[in-house]
C-alpha cells in the first residue's frame, strides 16, 4: 500500500480494459486515456503530470462512459487515488 491507498492493477492494463469496453471515447477523456497507456503505478509520471492528476481527469472526463464495466472499473480508479 503506498500512501493510504489501496492496492491496484496497472495502470495501463486498466486503460487497455477501458478501451476493449469504450468503443467511441469521448474526446477529453482521449488525451488521458493515452498517458494512462504509458503508465504503471500511481507513483508515475506522465510528462509533468502526476498519475494521480491524470486519472483524476480521466475521471471528470469519463461521465459518458457508462455500463457494469464503466462503474467497476471507475470504482477500482478510485479506489486508488
Amino acid at each position: 500500500m503506498q500512501g493510504g491507498r489501496a492496492s491496484m492493477r496497472n495502470i495501463a492494463t486498466i486503460t487497455r480494459d477501458i478501451l476493449a469496453d469504450w468503443k467511441n471515447p469521448y474526446f477529453g477523456a482521449v488525451p488521458y486515456l493515452r498517458a494512462m497507456l504509458a503508465l504503471e503505478t500511481m507513483s508515475d509520471q506522465y510528462g509533468h503530470d502526476d498519475a494521480d492528476m491524470i486519472l483524476r481527469y480521466f475521471l471528470s472526463n469519463a461521465t459518458t462512459w457508462r455500463g457494469e464495466t464503466a462503474r467497476r472499473i471507475k470504482a477500482e480508479l478510485k479506489a486508488g487515488l
